[in-house]
């Protein structure tokens, strides 16, 4: 299956740490970030937040929702978070933050996944059933 690798970039006229307060908080995202509808913690992880499980629902300009879980495996404040995802997309993202050092913040957001199996295998059994034939092994 194929691997995407999105990197966006974003240059916010405030303190790292401001920054760094938004990033991990992820339930506050449906706040400000469009296409977030929802973010539920499923497990709590470390004093550190270390292993936190949540539940992620987004959607795009597409009439389509993605929904997917992603356990943090990293934090080193104020510069990193990273986490490992499963579900309708599987893989890693990584946020990096760098203070320019006159009060504003160069965010890095690299999103290595693959289409979850389930999610894109539907589209091949319902052409199947459409067609009346088999799916190949």
């Amino acid at each position: 299956m194929k691997q995407f690798l999105l990197v966006t970039h974003w240059h916010l006229d405030v303190p790292i740490e401001r920054v760094w307060g938004a990033l991990v908080t992820p339930e506050e995202w449906p706040r400000w970030w469009k296409y977030v509808h929802d973010v539920v913690e499923l497990e709590k992880g470390d004093a550190q937040g270390i292993g936190t499980l949540r539940r992620y629902t987004w959607s795009s300009r597409l009439p389509y929702r993605l929904s997917f879980e992603m356990r943090t495996t990293a934090l080193e404040r104020p510069t990193f978070i990273e986490g490992v995802a499963a579900g309708d997309l599987i893989g890693t993202g990584r946020w990096r933050l760098d203070s320019l050092g006159d009060n504003s913040t160069h965010v890095q957001y690299e999103w290595t996944v693959v289409p979850g199996k389930k999610w894109m295998r539907e589209g091949e059994r319902g052409l199947a059933r459409h067609l009346g034939v088999a799916v190949l092994p």
